[in-house]
């Protein structure tokens, strides 16, 4: 039982991305809100983009950050 709430809380955590190249060198994966700010992947925040405002996650796609929709709204308080 203790191996399932350990992989949750492992699943839980956030990503770390830093891939190193063939060179050697460490290359660091995020993404960047509005303002230019460092977002680490699997974070969430509320986007409006082309008029509609929704929740999205900063991840991964083909070697590259993106934002992905994830279906949730916005809390808004």
């Amino acid at each position: 039982m203790w191996k399932y709430a350990l992989a949750f809380i492992v699943l839980a955590l956030p990503i770390s991305a830093d891939v190193t190249s063939p060179s050697g060198k460490t290359v660091e994966c995020y993404c960047t809100d509005k303002a230019g700010s460092r977002v680490e992947l699997g974070e969430q925040r509320c986007l409006s983009v082309g008029g509609r405002i929704f929740m999205a996650r900063c991840e991964m796609a083909l070697n590259v950050p993106m934002w992905r929709e994830t279906g949730s709204s916005c809390v808004t308080g």
